[in-house]
Parts: C-alpha cells; structure tokens; sequence
C-alpha cells in the first residue's frame, strides 16, 4: 500500500532537533535517531503536516518550512511488521522539508527524546544508512527526488535525481554525495522519479502534483516552477 510521510529537520546556531526513538514498544525505529515528521491526514497539504507533527512532537511551531526533497521507501515496514518487503509492507513517500523559523517552548513528546545536535555530528548518531547519505544532500539547494531500499534493515541499494529550478541537473553538475556514508559502498544511480497513473481533469494542468507549485506548459510538458517535477499535459 502507498503511504505519505514528512521529515522535518529543525535546524538553528549549527544545530539541528533530532530525536531518539527510545519510548515506544515495537517501534521499527527503535534506537535510531530521526528528524520529526509522520504520516499525512486524508485532505492534508505535506506543508500542513509537517507543521502539525512537529508541533505534536516537540511544542514548537515552525515557519514557512522549505520543501527540500521528496524520498521513497519500497517495501518499507511499519507498526507491527518486522520484515521488509512482505505483502503487509508499504511503499512510502516522505517530504522532506528544513525549517530554520520557529516559537514556541521545546517539550518531549511520546514519541522519543528530543535534542539538539551539532551538525558535524549528526553523522555520528545511530542511524538509518540512507540517512547518512541524504541528510547532506540537504545542504545543497538543489531538489532531490532519492529511493532507498532496504531488505532486514540493510540499504542495499538506492539512487537520485537532483534538479534546480525547472531543469533535471546533468551528472556533471549534481552534488557530490559520499557512498561511505552508507554502512556498505553502493554504486549512485541515477534515474527518473516514480511516475503517475491519474485520472486528468482539466485543473490537475494549473498546479505541482508534488509540492503544488506554479507551473508552466512546455511542448506538451507540465513543469514545476519550484520543485522542477514535469510530467505529461493532460491535453497534448
């Protein structure tokens, strides 16, 4: 089943809010350290979720966050499930966003235990492999479209598409990005992001399916003016 998440990844004085997923019982990120985020409500804008879980996790209330990337898990577990790739797996697709204005007073929540960590030792937490790889990508200003598959909580393999504006980055110009960082070497792909399958009405040409941008008509094509996603016209 395909599910949608956010990430947020507070970040303030060379700092960013991580948690420590130490309180719940049969959590598939237990010991692991994150950024904040959860699923999507039905009718819910990925900015509005983002905003609401990090206010339900931590008490702070961020600000106009950025929307930096878009990461896709296949065959991900959630919940109860203990194995990768399963029939009860899911699919999840997680909007990453970064947000340096916030208010409010920091409190812990059920979740896990907030703090705030250097960010030249982010690294250096427990964490998820192919979050060693992306959480640089972060430092970039160019969106990124990343999938990352794991099998027994193994990265064993994983690729990405970087654009700036309406325009995919050709290899020569994508950011560097350090396979090491992984807990084992994979080679960089580099391929298209997942495609769609939708019923067209004549509005779905008039904004982003994925960050709800502006967006312009090309030779046929529909191009994000903020995240660079493009896709067919309904009307070619």
């Amino acid at each position: 089943m395909l599910k949608l998440a956010t990430l947020c990844y507070l970040r303030a004085g060379g700092k960013t809010l991580m948690m420590h997923r130490i309180k719940r019982a049969n959590d598939m990120h237990a010991g692991k350290w994150n950024g904040l985020g959860g699923k999507l409500l039905p009718g819910e804008t990925p900015e509005a979720c983002a905003i609401r879980e990090v206010q339900e996790e931590s008490g702070l209330t961020i600000h106009a966050p950025v929307l930096r990337g878009i990461l896709t898990f296949p065959g991900f577990p959630t919940g109860n499930q203990s194995q990768f790739h399963d029939p009860n797996s899911d699919d999840w697709y997680t909007f990453v966003f970064v947000a340096d204005s916030f208010t409010g007073t920091l409190t812990e929540g059920e979740e896990g235990v907030l703090a705030w960590i250097d960010d030249e030792q982010l690294l250096a937490l427990n964490l998820w492999p192919g979050d060693r790889i992306f959480l640089k990508w972060l430092d970039h200003d160019a969106f990124f479209s990343g999938r990352f598959v794991y099998i027994n909580e193994a990265l064993v393999e994983h690729d990405v598409v970087f654009y700036r504006g309406a325009q995919r980055l050709p290899e020569s110009n994508l950011p560097a990005v350090d396979n090491q960082a992984a807990d084992s070497p994979i080679a960089e792909k580099q391929t298209d992001p997942p495609g769609h399958q939708p019923v067209y009405q004549p509005k779905d040409d008039t904004y982003c399916w994925l960050c709800h941008g502006p967006v312009i008509k090309r030779h046929c094509k529909i191009v994000c003016q903020t995240c660079g996603f493009t896709r067919d016209c309904s009307d070619p």
